[in-house]
């Protein structure tokens, strides 16, 4: 009984002295990962490549550009803000990359350093750039927020209590298989990054920062609310959404939106268009400027 005791208490302490904790910017929840870096990256960036050997990528150049375009000024905003908040760290852990699949699907994911994917079936639910970096905002908010980390380490603390269950039953007193074999049992397991189905607080967490996100970028972050309307349409019809899985009501996450609109505009900052004076000016100083150059030409010419 002694043995079995020892083995179950080092287990615990296994699971408790191994990873690191995370504290998500802006919101400041603190999450204890038990995972690496570099080993959740490892995973999905082996995963990212066979999803999109098995995908395929939209041949709509225009709206692919849109899509890079868009996550592109997100990426950049984002790791401006985490870059002068004490985030740099983290900026190395990121190789943004941004796809459109020819894929009705209403739908997107990220993963982990930013392999980001868009399903072409979600565009008509966008309606404009706003709208798509609203979109794109919440995958990254998954990346920045390591929602994938967190959900793989809960999969970790599940095993270990397999682990103590099986002790318990057979009286095991071999323990201390180390983080590494646990993390690779799950891995044998399938988890899926590209179909990883977030916890309700994760998405909620997700609409948040995205919403902030798109500000930052210089989205108007009011679009969220008429677009995660037309969202929530999807789901009384025949063609559900995926990004709707797992979370909140409809009506929970909109208010929820609506209540954190406030702070959203904070971080908003709107391009300022130049004056209707000052572009006639510089168009006349062009005129000018063309006129003389002609002008000397002409001279030179004649010489």
């Amino acid at each position: 009984m002694k043995k079995i005791i020892f083995s179950l208490l080092a287990l615990m302490l296994l699971a408790a002295s191994c990873g690191t904790t995370n504290t998500v910017p802006i919101t400041g929840r603190k999450t204890h990962l038990l995972v690496s870096d570099k080993e959740i990256l490892s995973l999905s960036t082996q995963q990212y490549q066979e999803y999109m050997k098995s995908s395929k990528v939209s041949t709509d150049q225009n709206n692919t550009a849109l899509v890079k375009r868009v996550g592109q000024r997100l990426a950049t905003a984002v790791e401006t803000f985490l870059r002068d908040n004490g985030y740099a760290n983290e900026i190395q852990n990121f190789q943004w990359e941004f796809n459109l699949v020819a894929d009705n699907q209403v739908n997107a994911f990220c993963m982990p350093g930013g392999k980001i994917v868009v399903y072409e079936g979600i565009l008509p639910v966008t309606h404009d750039e706003a709208s798509l970096a609203i979109v794109l905002g919440h995958e990254i908010a998954h990346a920045v927020a390591k929602h994938s980390a967190e959900q793989m380490s809960k999969k970790i603390r599940q095993q270990y209590g397999t682990k103590i269950g099986t002790a318990v039953l057979t009286q095991a007193a071999g323990v201390g298989s180390g983080t590494a074999s646990v993390i690779s049992q799950v891995a044998q397991q399938g988890f899926n990054f590209a179909n990883l189905k977030y916890s309700r607080d994760n998405e909620s967490e997700a609409d948040h920062l995205g919403l902030i996100f798109a500000a930052m970028a210089g989205y108007d972050p009011q679009v969220a609310i008429p677009f995660w309307q037309r969202m929530s349409q999807l789901s009384g019809g025949q063609k559900k959404s995926e990004l709707l899985s797992d979370h909140p009501s409809d009506q929970k996450r909109i208010a929820a939106l609506q209540k954190e609109m406030p702070e959203a505009l904070k971080y908003y900052n709107p391009p300022t268009p130049a004056p209707a004076a000052k572009q006639a000016t510089t168009a006349k100083k062009k005129t000018t400027t063309k006129k003389t150059t002609t002008k000397k030409k002409q001279q030179i010419r004649k010489k």
